[in-house]
């Protein structure tokens, strides 16, 4: 099993790829469509990503895109979020 990454650098991940994305996460979460389990879920995941490491960089050099990098074990989540937009 991998050694899991700290929960607040891996918040912060979260938060940013959503922002690379245009995913609202916060407001995806605010209005339910986003559930207290599966954010926690998301951090989960991200926190266990080998890729993890790589994703500030990836990110700087990605600052807006249509989705999350293939590596990224919340691409589906992202993207399924944005699609759920107002």
């Amino acid at each position: 099993m991998p050694k899991l990454g700290h929960v607040m650098t891996h918040l912060r991940l979260v938060l940013q790829m959503a922002r690379a994305t245009g995913t609202d996460i916060v407001a995806a979460h605010r209005d339910g469509r986003l559930s207290q389990e599966a954010w926690a879920e998301m951090i989960r995941s991200c926190r266990g990503c080998e890729f993890a490491r790589a994703c500030p960089k990836w990110m700087k050099d990605n600052e807006t895109v249509d989705r999350a990098p293939c590596t990224c074990p919340n691409r589906k989540q992202f993207a399924a979020l944005k699609a759920r937009q107002s």
